[in-house]
């Protein structure tokens, strides 16, 4: 019995070593698609409405389990962020458009004010996750930490 439980140890090591290799060549890229953005192209950006007038900033970029960029956190209101909201949207509620000089923005079919009475969201930090704003437990509107 003993020799069987070496020789499944010995297997399962040798599968994992071999897993770890084919792992590690398909994380690499040989090139970036042509078609990508960064994140800062998205956080920390000013978002605007129709009319061209700041509705709020990105505060946060949610991403699911999938990869894929699935909400944004907009604040909204305040004044050097005293009194800010920070609300929720699908990410495909923003839109990059080109402006003057072929200098892009990022553009919501809504305003202000419809932000500003939209269900609000606060970080927490013990949960390290955005929580309505009557549920979280810190009542800090710090940003997520990036080493998590």
């Amino acid at each position: 019995m003993k020799s069987l439980a070496v020789l499944t140890a010995g297997t399962l090591i040798a599968s994992s070593a071999a897993f770890a290799v084919s792992a590690a060549r398909a994380d690499v890229m040989n090139e970036v698609p042509t078609s990508s953005l960064t994140v800062t192209d998205w956080y920390k950006q000013d978002v605007y409405d129709q009319s061209n007038i700041k509705v709020g900033e990105i505060m946060d970029v949610l991403v699911g389990e999938d990869g894929r960029i699935n909400a944004l956190i907009i604040g909204v209101g305040g004044f050097l962020g005293a009194g800010e909201k920070d609300v929720a949207v699908p990410f495909n509620a923003v839109q990059a458009k080109t402006k003057d000089n072929n200098k892009w923005h990022l553009v919501m079919s809504t305003t202000k004010d419809a932000l500003k009475s939209a269900k609000g969201f606060k970080y927490d930090r013990n949960a390290m996750t955005w929580m309505p704003e009557e549920s979280s437990t810190t009542g800090t509107n710090a940003p997520k930490p990036s080493n998590r």
